[in-house]
């Protein structure tokens, strides 16, 4: 007669045995269960933003970024999600007038401010002078860095009509001043990155519309 082999514990049947056994390990007999810790609700607030003209009323989580508003809440996706840590530049919007990262910037807080997109600059029957510079430039390649770069672009121009300098300005300029450098408008456009390279397109892009603004 063959003997029976010795009985053995394996992981399997060590796990079923220990699961079948929690719950009375887990939690005296008749003790009252704790109710579980429901997860903190975010906080949420209804805020308007005023994007491109128009007056959107929105319910947000506080944590959420003026970025993921327009692309997630507004449908406004020509806004990029690139770094979002606010070193490339594809996600600039126009905040007032003057160019912001929108990754960096909570929705929540623009109450009474205006927000201006890619989708308001222009249209595909009427172009703002930069996007057309862009296209007659081929200021792009993928595309995907290009909402920001015509963003910043244009905040540049009102940058230069108010006479505000950059760390390369030479001297604050005038009426009938000397014409803006290259090399300031590559300072300038410094915090937008593209991947494809097409920066000496961009430069062109932008000069063009600057002689084109100047009269000259």
């Amino acid at each position: 007669m063959e003997r029976e082999p010795p009985h053995t514990v394996t992981r399997r049947t060590f796990l079923a045995g220990s699961c079948a056994a929690a719950p009375a390990l887990a939690w005296p007999a008749g003790a009252a269960q704790a109710p579980a810790t429901a997860a903190p609700h975010p906080h949420m607030v209804e805020t308007t933003l005023t994007i491109n003209g128009r007056a959107h009323h929105l319910r947000l989580d506080t944590r959420v970024t003026l970025l993921d508003a327009l692309r997630e809440h507004l449908g406004l996706t020509g806004t990029k999600k690139g770094c979002d840590r606010g070193q490339c530049g594809a996600c600039t919007v126009l905040l007032d007038g003057r160019r912001v990262n929108s990754c960096l910037t909570l929705a929540a807080s623009l109450e009474g401010r205006t927000v201006t997109t890619i989708e308001g600059l222009g249209a595909p029957e009427a172009l703002h002078p930069v996007q057309a510079a862009f296209l007659a430039h081929d200021g792009f390649q993928c595309g995907y860095c290009t909402p920001g770069q015509i963003c910043s672009a244009v905040a540049l121009l009102e940058e230069l009509k108010a006479g505000d300098a950059s760390a390369v300005t030479a001297e604050l300029r005038e009426a009938g001043a000397a014409p803006v450098s290259a090399a300031e408008i590559r300072e300038r456009m410094s915090g937008n990155l593209c991947r494809c390279g097409a920066y000496p397109f961009i430069v062109a892009a932008i000069e063009d519309v600057l002689k084109s603004t100047s009269g000259a």
